[in-house]
């Protein structure tokens, strides 16, 4: 009988609590959704990160997705800053960290979310439930966003 040696990954999605998580966090909010459009450093943070949830993917100790919530209102949900790593992306993480913001949104006591999705982002939006409310903005002068809604 033959053995092979099987690796198997575990992805954890939570919430960053310390120090170090919140420094990737931060960071890969810059590498992956700031950067490739020459913001600088700091872009990546808004007046909403101290009230809102954020939630953070990761195997062993590399961080691969981020995603943010805050509430526009008691009953309105958002989610902004979502992003996976390029190599770690169609593989279901982006679900899983939508569906814990889509968790605390209904613990929070929401009936609705919404979110600005970048054209490239769109469809995985709509597999996950939400629908198009209408064109957006255009972020840095070239990623045209869709605002998407979704009824918890």
């Amino acid at each position: 009988m033959r053995y092979h040696n099987i690796i198997k990954i575990v992805m954890k999605v939570s919430e960053p609590t310390t120090p170090k998580e919140f420094a990737q966090y931060y960071d890969l909010r810059w590498r992956l959704l700031r950067k490739p459009w020459k913001q600088p450093r700091g872009s990546e943070h808004d007046d909403l990160d101290a009230q809102s949830v954020h939630i953070i993917a990761s195997e062993k100790d590399d961080l691969i997705g981020i995603g943010r919530l805050h509430f526009n209102s008691p009953q309105e949900a958002q989610i902004r800053f979502m992003a996976v790593e390029e190599l770690h992306q169609n593989k279901g993480i982006g679900s899983k960290i939508l569906e814990k913001l889509e968790e605390k949104a209904k613990l929070k006591g929401a009936s609705s979310i919404v979110l600005d999705a970048r054209s490239f982002a769109v469809d995985f939006y709509k597999k996950n439930g939400y629908h198009i409310v209408g064109e957006s903005y255009l972020l840095f002068g070239s990623i045209q966003h869709f605002k998407m809604k979704k009824e918890l």
